[in-house]
């Protein structure tokens, strides 16, 4: 009932203009993102520790964590906006865009910055959400502006 009823909400505020606060989605249930950068597909894995609704524009969220490629360790911050949501019966889609900066320890530190897409289906018999799936696709760029490399993430 409780996730029927945040689906409820979600779509309603989504119409009146006010969303609700999803700041645990990003969080992944503590699992970290699993994806690839780089034209070799390097594994990266990123994980989001903290995830905090804006309260002064309720489509904005504040998150930090660490990502990691092979030994390279970063913690970041950053911000992720919702732009777009569509609903049907059965699923729910959320766009946006997310922006990721590391902290700057050298030419191996930069920005992650691309679009997301979260999709979830509704089950209406046990009232929760299944098949949830989260995608990060963008670039990251390297602050000295040497490097930069297309990234792809996705929830597990």
């Amino acid at each position: 009932m409780k996730k029927l009823l945040l689906l409820l909400i979600l779509a309603a505020n989504f119409v009146l203009g006010q969303m609700p606060d999803i700041s645990n989605t990003w969080l992944n249930n503590s699992k970290p993102y699993i994806g690839t950068i780089g034209n070799k597909g390097q594994e990266l894995k990123l994980k989001i520790n903290i995830s905090e609704q804006n309260k002064k524009n309720d489509q904005e969220y504040f998150v930090s964590g660490y990502s990691l490629v092979d030994t390279s360790y970063a913690k970041f911050e950053g911000k992720i906006i919702i732009s777009k949501y569509k609903d049907s019966k059965k699923q729910g889609t959320v766009f946006g865009e997310y922006e990721f900066a590391e902290e700057n320890k050298g030419k191996h530190s930069g920005l992650f910055k691309g679009k997301f897409v979260y999709n979830f289906k509704w089950n209406k018999k046990t009232e929760k959400i299944e098949g949830q799936s989260i995608g990060f696709t963008g670039n990251w760029k390297s602050y000295d502006g040497t490097l930069e490399f297309t990234t792809q993430l996705k929830n597990q």
